[in-house]
């Protein structure tokens, strides 16, 4: 009886340790995001949650883009509001007017091909080790293949000192 009594005692200690483990590790995860999104902000770019996933069928390589759903516990309290993949959509403007014309105080733009103006909007997923599992990888095939995104980009964390790297996932894990 008593050792039925220790067993439960260990396996409750062992599920504690995991759920704090679990804790700190997405508090860590969601500070490393905070942390990517500021430093692309500090460089020009617009930065949003991405609100949808896709639906990928791995056997067909087909899929769709669907609104992401929210993760619950057990106890159906939210945990999680944006779980999308990729986890950011950035763009910024690569285009730049020359010239308007204003009428009685108001801006117009001139409307003429040389006054064009281009966004590049790319998919962002961070990642702490830089990983992506296959399903992910399928994903971002997907969202490129259909040009949802024109490039997605993978921020892990840099070995070295606190800095932040990116991997364009075209250039590390296409195969052409």
């Amino acid at each position: 009886m008593k050792e039925e009594n220790d067993n439960s005692e260990k396996s409750m200690e062992k599920s504690l340790e995991k759920s704090l483990r679990g804790k700190k590790s997405r508090a860590a995860g969601q500070r490393f995001e905070a942390k990517v999104r500021q430093d692309l902000e500090k460089i020009g770019w617009v930065v949003s949650k991405w609100m949808n996933t896709v639906d990928y069928d791995r056997e067909n390589k087909t899929g769709k883009v669907v609104p992401a759903k929210r993760k619950y516990n057990p106890f159906m309290k939210v945990m999680t509001i944006g779980t999308g993949f990729p986890d950011f959509v950035c763009f910024r403007r690569i285009g730049e007017k020359e010239e308007e014309e204003t009428i009685d105080g108001t801006v117009i733009p001139v409307n003429s091909e040389k006054n064009k103006i281009d966004y590049e909007v790319i998919g962002l997923e961070v990642k702490g080790n830089g990983y992506l599992d296959q399903i992910e990888k399928g994903m971002c095939i997907w969202l490129l293949e259909n040009k949802i995104f024109s490039r997605i980009l993978i921020a892990k964390k840099r070995k070295e000192g606190r800095g932040i790297e990116y991997i364009d996932f075209s250039e590390k894990h296409r195969k052409e």
